[in-house]
């Protein structure tokens, strides 16, 4: 009796401590899918910021070259002197893995480094709407 005590302790003991670390683990892997979908449709942005700045798309007016929204990043833009050919910057605007919805924070050029209301000119950045924390107590809308 005394030793399935002591296996049944000795057992919970362990229960107890993969817990937390499978609850970290979980967090860590969102935190990395964040990350990567952030860079993904940033380097979008930068790309047609590149190809507009060259010339090889058409920019429209007030947006800086930037794209006036994501979708424009996923159906593409016309390239300019070449028919028929559309540059595509993303497959898709990709799911936020902390709130679960397509849904962004947009900031356009023109807009202070910390607002969070999208003036709609144009997408110069994107940012997480989820107000939840880190594992380094960073707040993923500031990443």
């Amino acid at each position: 009796m005394v030793e399935l005590t002591i296996v049944c302790a000795l057992i919970m003991i362990l229960t107890a401590m993969v817990i937390p670390i499978s609850r970290y683990a979980g967090k860590r892997q969102k935190e990395l899918e964040l990350r990567y979908d952030l860079r993904l449709m940033r380097n979008a942005i930068d790309k047609y910021k590149q190809y507009s700045d060259a010339g090889l798309i058409p920019i429209d007016l007030g947006t800086d070259g930037y794209p006036k929204t994501l979708d424009v990043l996923v159906e593409g833009v016309d390239q300019i002197g070449q028919i028929h050919k559309k540059l595509k910057f993303l497959r898709r605007v990709p799911v936020d893995p902390m709130t679960g919805k397509a849904e962004w924070g947009l900031r356009s050029l023109q807009d202070e480094a910390t607002a969070t209301s999208w003036g709609g000119q144009d997408v110069y950045d994107v940012y997480s709407m989820s107000r939840d924390r880190a594992i380094d107590k960073s707040v993923y809308r500031d990443w």
